[in-house]
């Protein structure tokens, strides 16, 4: 799920979002966290908010079971016959003026112009429809659209009780994003609460709030600091694809921190999310590279992920000096790879 880039809230919390950025390891023998205090970029809320009908939606009303008579509209959507969709959720409605998730796929369609021309109106009258219906999606959307002014009028009071009463609804993204608004007050009660809040979203598999979570066990902000718990939720972060998450988990399973220390296994992490284009995980990889920590040492492995790091405005001081002895043919080897990694992302 992409991330809204219009609107952020302040995470408030180190190892916030990783890819922008952060500092070198502080030798080649350990591995620091992806950020530090005080260095946090803007984290925005997340826009495409599961409905009922996206794939893997775990929230609210859903297309009726298998088991019952099939719902065209949504298996007309999952094949991005939109049209198709938009005609049969239209014939629901007129049959049932309370169908909830048809009302919700109308607005999904008109929000994201799907097989009809883009209205933002339409799309929060029919989100609204729902939303009276009990439908948390659409309450979600009407949150981020409040937020947004887009479609509603420009209202963050109005968001944020959409975005909560969605998470009281069940949806598991909704709390996430309220979380979001709550660590933007710097109250501490809005802290523990945003933990609470990030708790649902985590145990409905939302990779990124599984990693905030972890970042609040990890420093005891909100709830006791418990690395252990931070570990596991950095790993579940991961397996959901998130990078923050990925990273944060080889940091600690590197140092040996909340969980047994496993430098082979952290390097795989690394390669993994480096390959996915981490800066902060290829600036790692170059370092456990350029010592033979986790991987064999491999100097133009090293500089490869030195460089394709450094493109990305990740500089390390350290590495370029432990890389100078590199002959031509090296150095053109590396520039290589890099220029490789570069282009396949």
């Amino acid at each position: 799920m992409r991330r809204l880039r219009a609107l952020g809230f302040a995470l408030l919390m180190a190892g916030g979002a990783v890819s922008t950025g952060g500092p070198a390891v502080a030798s080649p023998g350990t591995v620091e966290p992806a950020k530090t205090p005080g260095t946090d970029p803007v984290k925005p809320p997340m826009r495409e908010l599961p409905t009922p009908y996206t794939i893997g939606y775990s929230g609210g009303a859903r297309p009726p079971p298998t088991d019952r008579t099939p719902d065209f509209a949504y298996g007309a959507y999952q094949r991005g016959q939109y049209v198709t969709a938009f005609r049969e959720a239209t014939k629901r409605i007129e049959a049932d003026r309370k169908d909830a998730a048809a009302m919700t796929l109308l607005g999904e369609l008109y929000n994201q112009g799907l097989g009809i021309k883009p209205d933002p109106v339409k799309a929060a009258d029919w989100y609204r429809l729902a939303a009276a219906q009990g439908e948390p999606g659409a309450m979600s959307s009407l949150g981020l659209m409040s937020l947004d002014g887009r479609g509603v009028p420009k209202d963050p009071k109005a968001g944020r009780r959409w975005l909560e009463q969605a998470a009281e609804h069940g949806s598991p993204t909704a709390a996430y994003n309220f979380a979001l608004l709550l660590l933007g007050s710097g109250s501490e009660a809005d802290l523990a609460r945003a933990a609470t809040m990030f708790r649902k979203a985590a145990d409905g598999e939302i990779g990124p709030a599984q990693h905030d979570l972890g970042v609040l066990y990890l420093q005891g902000r909100g709830v006791p600091q418990d690395a252990t718990k931070a570990a596991e939720l950095f790993r579940r972060a991961a397996d959901n694809g998130d990078l923050a998450g990925e990273v944060e988990f080889a940091i600690l399973l590197f140092n040996g921190k909340g969980l047994p220390k496993d430098e082979g296994r952290a390097a795989r992490y690394f390669l993994h999310a480096a390959a996915r284009g981490n800066a902060i995980a290829q600036n790692r990889v170059a370092r456990l590279y350029a010592t033979g920590r986790g991987v064999p040492k491999n100097p133009v492995e090293a500089a490869a992920w030195n460089l394709t790091a450094a493109g990305q405005g990740l500089s390390d001081a350290w590495l370029d000096q432990a890389l100078a002895g590199l002959t031509a043919d090296e150095r053109t080897r590396a520039e290589r790879l890099a220029g490789d990694r570069s282009e396949a992302r």
